[in-house]
């Protein structure tokens, strides 16, 4: 290869590695003059996007102009990076090369980070949340909540808790992402409160991502959700009997849950859907959907709680309107 084919690629290298840079720069690093920078960026002009920013600005690509693929987390690319100044003191030993082989790296490293942020741009921006109520404002904190669980870093963030109706700055380790009911919540580690927490996204009133790493350890997602219908977590088991009419039993087979039941066909048609939960309130919430379509058998006390609460709606529906 020549001389000159091998300072062309070194330039373009070195100008997706480096944004921005300058013709002088461009110059020392290749071990050449100005003038011939000049002409070689005129001779790529004609096969690579280059564009002068202007005086004082540089050299860039335009577009999504790349020369080689690589995929690095931010751990690797940050330790690669650190390598030249951890290296200086044998600097001198190492073969002629090291220089370019590390700018191309590099080079290809950039380009392609930027490309997943935009990759990742799109796609928080086609998933469409909704927001409470008493919220004015509609900003979507996706993109940063999935950068940060990506690149495990610690969010610092401002959270309203709705059952306290109030408004607190938290550090948030992500860890997952949970869509459930239309929602998207967040389960990480709350420096606050010092354990695993669930957020629900569209509560998140500010989200900013650190330079803090973290690790999950052992946590294990499957594990934390076991026996949660929904979101809600509780501490006991409770088993539920309940049975479901010829007419909805087969949409109920349909439907996808989280936590899973044991159906048996009746010969009438009918459903029993017997399922072990760790919180009633949201798989309670869900039978109510199928109204007299739906019967608990198990346990007695929900039996009865669904009586009661029949006799409350009667009472309500019963009066004048």
């Amino acid at each position: 290869m020549s001389e000159k084919m091998i300072r062309l690629l070194r330039i373009l290298n070195l100008i997706q590695s480096k944004p921005g840079i300058l013709a002088r720069e461009l110059a020392e690093r290749c071990e050449t003059t100005e003038r011939t920078i000049y002409r070689d960026l005129e001779t790529l002009s004609s096969i690579a996007p280059i564009s002068n920013m202007g005086h004082g600005k540089g050299y860039q690509f335009i577009g999504d102009f790349s020369l080689y693929p690589l995929n690095w987390d931010e751990q690797e690319a940050l330790s690669f990076s650190m390598l030249p100044s951890i290296i200086q003191p044998v600097k001198h030993m190492l073969p002629k090369g090291f220089d370019t082989a590390y700018e191309k790296v590099m080079a290809t490293y950039k380009k392609e980070k930027k490309q997943n942020d935009e990759i990742l741009k799109k796609v928080t921006d086609i998933i469409q949340m909704g927001s409470p109520a008493y919220r004015q404002d509609r900003t979507n904190f996706m993109l940063p909540i999935i950068q940060a669980i990506l690149s495990k870093k610690t969010i610092q963030t401002i959270y309203h808790t709705q059952s306290r109706n109030d408004t607190s700055e938290r550090e948030i380790d992500p860890y997952y992402l949970v869509p459930r009911e239309q929602r998207f919540y967040l389960v990480g580690y709350c420096h606050v409160a010092k354990d695993i927490r669930t957020f629900r996204i569209s509560h998140f009133l500010d989200v900013r991502m650190t330079d803090q790493t973290f690790d999950m350890k052992d946590f294990n997602i499957r594990h934390y959700l076991k026996n949660t219908w929904s979101i809600e977590r509780g501490e006991k088991k409770i088993h539920f009997k309940v049975k479901f009419s010829p007419r909805v039993a087969r949409y109920i087979k349909e439907e996808e849950l989280f936590v899973i039941p044991k159906l048996t066909d009746n010969p009438d048609g009918s459903l029993l859907f017997e399922v072990t939960v760790n919180h009633d309130r949201e798989f309670l919430n869900w039978i109510y959907q199928y109204g007299p379509d739906t019967e608990i058998l198990e346990p007695k006390e929900y039996r009865d709680k669904m009586k009661e609460m029949l006799k409350k709606w009667i009472a309500v529906y019963g009066r004048g309107v």
